[in-house]
């Protein structure tokens, strides 16, 4: 599993770094979904992080909140 997670990390990187800044910086949470991911599989086990991240990537639309997720913690 700690591969799979490090897989996970590595790729979350590489999209910070080359699909990010061609996106801006338009995240409306504190931490970024992308570090929030990366926070949780470091904490949590592989499916609780997935589901973790993919319900804060769901809650990150048009239609959500427009202030900033500061106080929700992993």
């Amino acid at each position: 599993m700690k591969i799979i997670k490090n897989f996970f990390i590595k790729v979350i990187r590489l999209y910070q770094m080359l699909i990010s800044p061609w996106i801006g910086n338009n995240c409306r949470y504190i931490p970024t979904c992308s570090n929030y991911m990366i926070l949780s599989l470091k904490k949590w086990n592989l499916i609780k992080a997935l589901f973790l991240s993919v319900g804060r990537i769901i809650k990150c639309n048009p239609w959500g909140s427009s202030v900033y997720d500061s106080k929700k913690s992993i």
